[in-house]
């Protein structure tokens, strides 16, 4: 059976997938086509359904309903893992509140969580995670919502977080934060559904064991990364909850969607 698959080159992504879509791992009769995309795309293409599988932000999977059901394993979730609102200098909160504000993507949980935190700003714009930087650097947005690989990258810019935006919801919920998960759409078969749940836990598994084997696939995307932040990348965002999300990981997920519906 051919499926479908997306995830975002991120070295996160590209590290739990890589066994999978290189038949490291015996897939039985499933055979996958991958597109890799920003998950901002990704985001874009569920509403459509364009694939059967695919990583996705939490925000946006909140917003379709029942048209895909989460898999335990592969998402990106945890402590100390989540968005910053960084600047060329700290901020008053009218100064926030004025912006204009990038963010990475109007369907990603870094732009729910700053609507959660800060209600009143509406002068945002959305913007490639990758280009937010530079867009601070430059003057062109007084601040900028950061994800990613770009937490590790900003203070050597000269740039300041002024709000840690995984913190704030860690404090409120003493729960950690769900970012993104993997999501199949429920037109597969439920036992299709569940196998690639377990294929996705043994690739990450396999990963672990192998990396000198994984990380050439890695670096093929992350060519302008520096090793130790690619590193830092994959230690952060691939954990525990990656390879299942747990009675802790759903908690948290409910605890997002139920905020959510009080926005």
């Amino acid at each position: 059976m051919k499926i479908t698959l997306g995830f975002s080159p991120c070295p996160n992504d590209t590290f739990m997938f890589a066994a999978l879509i290189h038949h490291w791992i015996d897939t039985g009769d499933l055979e996958f086509t991958v597109h890799l995309e920003d998950v901002e795309q990704l985001n874009t293409w569920a509403s459509s359904s364009f694939l059967d599988v695919t990583k996705m932000s939490f925000h946006r999977a909140l917003s379709l309903d029942n048209a895909y059901t989460l898999l335990r394993s592969g998402a990106a979730l945890g402590v100390g893992c989540g968005p910053l609102l960084i600047a060329r200098h700290e901020l008053s909160e009218n100064e926030i509140k004025k912006g204009p504000i990038a963010l990475p993507g109007e369907w990603t949980t870094a732009h729910l969580l700053f609507k959660l935190f800060y209600p009143a700003t509406i002068n945002k714009e959305f913007h490639v995670f990758s280009d937010i930087e530079d867009l601070v650097l430059d003057e062109k947005v007084v601040a900028g919502v950061i994800i990613h690989e770009n937490r590790f990258t900003y203070q050597s810019k000269g740039l300041v977080c002024i709000t840690d935006l995984g913190t704030a919801w860690e404090t409120r919920t003493n729960l950690p934060i769900p970012l993104g998960g993997i999501f199949a759409h429920r037109r597969l078969p439920v036992e299709v559904i569940e196998e690639v749940e377990r294929l996705i836990r043994e690739s990450i598994q396999f990963a672990y064991q192998n990396q000198d084997m994984v990380m050439p696939y890695v670096r093929r995307f992350a060519q302008e990364m520096q090793e130790e932040v690619m590193l830092e990348h994959i230690k952060l965002y691939v954990n525990d909850f990656s390879l299942d999300l747990g009675e802790k990981g759903l908690q948290a997920i409910d605890s997002l969607k139920n905020l959510r519906c009080s926005q």
